[in-house]
């Protein structure tokens, strides 16, 4: 085939392509022209159909809103005619209030004017009763011979007698109750208490007597030129007495811890037969230790025996001095310890702290061992003490109290006063000097003899009680009371003693005829 006829070929394929891709070109776009006019009459018709169906939704919606407001509206128009109908009623009620309040102050404008008149009427009756009155009294006056001072006074006068009397009535009628109801506790809780302890008791004194095997001895102890008498003087600071008692010598000091410890030295030293300067002060130094010894020995034994632990050693020290030192015949250290079981078993009795009353009770008198040393009262100087080696504030304050140098302010202070008066007054605990126990008689008769309408005094059982006999026809059984109680006060705060002092008036009346 020639190059011509492949070109023509070639062209006429390139034409007939040509013709094809016209020809299908206008046939695609005439297909879709045709889908375009269809969507836009779909569109066309779906935009009518949406808006019809917005109006009616929109119609739908009016319909429903005017319902609601026509409902709302009806439910607004009930609630504002219930409440028009509360607001006419309280009106109502309003007017009927001030209507009755009306009515009200009309009434209390005419009982206002009828109180006027009522007082005016009252002002004048007082006023004629008034007069009345003086009237009375001037008749009176005149009729009684006195005047309107005179007579209140002696009403006052007669009124003060029967409230006193009334009082003491009164007053005796409660003692009595409260006796009867308390006596037997109490003397159940003191009997026991006293009863669980019994200790000894000595007689005061400030000698001691070493008795010698021989007269001759005398002269040994006096010494060449009395030297050895003065160094035992020297050594042991006591008086010592060589006169004529056969076979015995005399140590005085009022300090018996002194006394005790020559007593010892001197008894050594007759033993051994070598007395001389050198000797005397080396047996006097021990004798010292050994009752130091001894001192310490009873303070550990005493709260041995008393359960009492914890005490501070200066303390157990001076507490076993008091084993050489006596109160009016009464050892001291025995005492502390009878007051400490007495105050024990009495606050166990009544539910006091026994560990604290116990303790308080048997160092009340720990003064005693330093009172020679320092001024101030025993209570005071043993509390001072207490208190410096770490004693319970507790403790310390019922020392301190127990003779009143301050006022107890626990119970465990007032059962520490209590078995110190126990212990002291028990028959045979104590003694006292002849001349003190009449001077303490007399004070007491002195006092019941004060009082008016008193006829004889006499105190009995050694002063503990005192008997006051009365004049029948100026003191009634009443009044006879009121006596007894005025003279157990006045002793209590004018005199001090151990133990109770009982107050007994006694009023008698005789009446006497002879027949003829």
């Amino acid at each position: 085939m020639s190059g011509s006829t492949l070109i023509f070929a070639f062209g006429a394929a390139l034409l007939v392509l040509a013709i094809g891709l016209f020809v299908y070109t206008q046939i695609r776009r005439s297909k879709t022209e045709a889908q375009v006019a269809a969507a836009i009459r779909e569109a066309a018709e779906a935009r009518a159909k949406a808006e019809v169906e917005i109006e009616n939704a929109h119609k739908s919606a009016l319909l429903e809103a005017k319902e609601e407001a026509d409902r709302q509206k009806a439910e607004h128009e009930g609630l504002l005619k219930e409440q028009l109908e509360d607001l006419r009623a309280r009106e109502r009620r309003m007017d009927q209030r001030e209507t009755f309040l009306d009515q009200k102050a009309e009434s209390l404008d005419r009982k206002s004017a009828d109180i006027n008149v009522t007082e005016t009427r009252i002002a004048k009756l007082q006023d004629e009763a008034e007069a009345l009155r003086d009237r009375h009294v001037a008749e009176l006056e005149r009729v009684a011979g006195l005047t309107r001072e005179a007579a209140r006074a002696q009403l006052m006068d007669r009124l003060d007698e029967e409230l006193s009397r009334e009082a003491a009535a009164k007053i005796k009628r409660v003692e009595q109750e409260t006796k009867e109801q308390a006596d037997r506790r109490a003397r159940e809780i003191l009997t026991t208490a006293i009863q669980r302890t019994a200790v000894d008791h000595c007689v005061e004194r400030t000698v001691s007597v070493v008795q010698l095997p021989t007269d001759d001895m005398k002269g040994r102890i006096i010494g060449r030129e009395g030297r050895n008498i003065r160094a035992l003087e020297t050594a042991t600071g006591i008086d010592l007495i060589i006169d004529d008692t056969p076979e015995a010598i005399i140590l005085s000091s009022f300090d018996p811890v002194r006394r005790e410890v020559a007593r010892i030295a001197i008894e050594r030293l007759v033993a051994d037969g070598r007395i001389h300067p050198a000797r005397i002060e080396e047996q006097v130094d021990r004798a010292r230790h050994e009752v130091e010894e001894t001192i310490k020995a009873e303070g550990e034994k005493a709260l041995l025996e008393l359960g009492i632990a914890g005490a501070h050693a200066e303390i157990v020290r001076t507490l076993g001095r008091l084993r050489y030192r006596t109160s009016y015949g009464q050892n001291v250290l025995a005492h502390t310890k009878e007051v400490a079981h007495v105050c024990a078993s009495i606050a166990a009795e009544i539910g006091a702290n026994v560990a604290v009353a116990k303790r308080a009770a048997l160092f009340h008198d720990l003064g005693k061992a330093i009172s020679h040393e320092h001024e101030g009262a025993h209570a005071v100087l043993g509390a001072d003490l207490a208190q410096k080696y770490g004693e319970r504030p507790d403790v310390v304050h019922a020392i301190r109290a127990h003779h009143y140098d301050v006022e107890p302010a626990s119970i465990e202070a007032c059962l520490v006063i209590l078995s110190d008066g126990i212990s002291a007054a028990r028959p045979g605990a104590r003694r006292e000097n002849i001349d003190v126990y009449i001077k303490r008689l007399e004070k007491i008769e002195e006092i019941a003899r004060s009082f008016t309408g008193i006829e004889r005094v006499f105190a009995v059982q050694a002063g503990r009680e005192v008997r006051v006999m009365v004049a029948p026809d100026v003191v009634d059984d009443v009044m006879a009371a009121k006596i007894a109680r005025d003279v157990a006060r006045r002793i209590e705060t004018e005199m001090e003693y151990p133990g109770m002092i009982k107050v007994t008036v006694i009023r008698e009346t005789r009446s006497t005829e002879f027949a003829k």
